[in-house]
């Protein structure tokens, strides 16, 4: 596994050349595809986020397509259509979607219906049009992003599709250091074009295969178990992490130890993604809004609230 963890720091270093001064955000997007997710980043425009997706395309040997999602793309731009030629024969038209790395840019920008033709595919890894079910390539992640609800055009993703997200990641503005090295580097050219391929995607199916089988103790399934359950039962929160959310937190665990060479997962593991794959599957209870109470302290209060536990392993 030593020398996974070595392939691994190449892959960051890769995304360092165009992302400057945004190490763990890296990091937390190179885990979740390991963790087979997909993410959502939320962010203002121009930090960068269209940059990371080609990046990892290029570092990763990833088949790349964006999307920009505007009030007038159909379901049918993201999972194709049939159309009847001539002769009468139905003949299928790939959607935008049929690729490896699928970037849904200000997905909140576009229609529910829209939004609503991503949950199958993100979830089942396959598209089905017309009663025909086709499969996508593998690996197949979807980074989507949205603005900040409330920009102008913007609306609420529902639950349902927040919750196809393993991850939720913000960006933010760079330091001053940050940028000032981002500005040298333009002056070089565009960094994307020194970015080189690290790995193949068969590679990287094998390395997603080498993450499920990391080993987790019981008392960790337990701990994670009972954070989800705090969740639900905090009055603050009016709707909790989801089952699947459990799933993912287990799953993002496993790539935390992947990625510092353990074949077992620890709680500080846990505990460490729990805000970034459990923030965005829980709703505020309008006594927290009033009280002006933010996701990320409930988070810390839950965290805070169970006592991780200890584990001895023995070579």
């Amino acid at each position: 596994m030593e020398g996974q963890n070595v392939r691994l720091e190449q892959i960051k270093q890769e995304i360092k050349k165009v992302i400057v001064g945004k190490d763990k955000v890296i990091e937390q997007v190179i885990m979740a595809i390991l963790a087979k997710g997909h993410i959502l980043i939320e962010d203002i425009p121009g930090v960068g986020k269209t940059t990371l997706a080609l990046a990892l395309s290029k570092a990763l040997q990833l088949d790349y397509r964006r999307m920009q999602f505007t009030p007038d793309v159909l379901p049918g731009d993201v999972v194709g259509f049939h159309i009847y030629t001539r002769e009468g024969e139905s003949q299928y038209h790939p959607g935008s979607v049929l690729c490896n790395l699928f970037l849904a840019d200000e997905i909140n920008r576009t229609s529910s219906k829209t939004q609503s033709a991503l949950l199958e595919v993100m979830e089942e890894g396959r598209v089905t049009v017309d009663g025909v079910t086709r499969e996508l390539p593998k690996p197949f992640i979807v980074i989507a992003t949205q603005n900040p609800v409330g920009s102008v055009g913007t609306q609420l993703l529902p639950e349902s599709q927040m919750d196809r997200f393993m991850v939720r990641l913000s960006m933010g503005y760079p330091d001053i250091s940050s940028e000032i090295e981002m500005l040298k580097g333009r002056d070089e050219g565009n960094p994307l074009a020194q970015v080189q391929q690290v790995i193949t995607r068969r590679e990287l199916v094998a390395l997603q295969q080498e993450v499920e089988r990391v080993f987790i103790h019981d008392a960790v399934y337990e701990y994670i178990a009972h954070l989800i359950q705090k969740t639900r039962e905090n009055q603050m929160i009016l709707l909790g992490v989801s089952p699947r959310g459990t799933i993912a937190l287990s799953k993002m665990a496993k790539a935390v130890a992947y990625w510092k060479n353990r074949g077992y997962v620890i709680p500080d593991d846990v505990s460490s993604v729990f805000e970034t794959v459990a923030a965005h599957r829980m709703v505020l209870s309008p006594k927290a809004r009033v009280n002006r109470i933010t996701i990320q302290e409930l988070a810390a209060q839950v965290l805070s609230s169970v006592t991780a536990p200890r584990l001895v392993f023995r070579s």
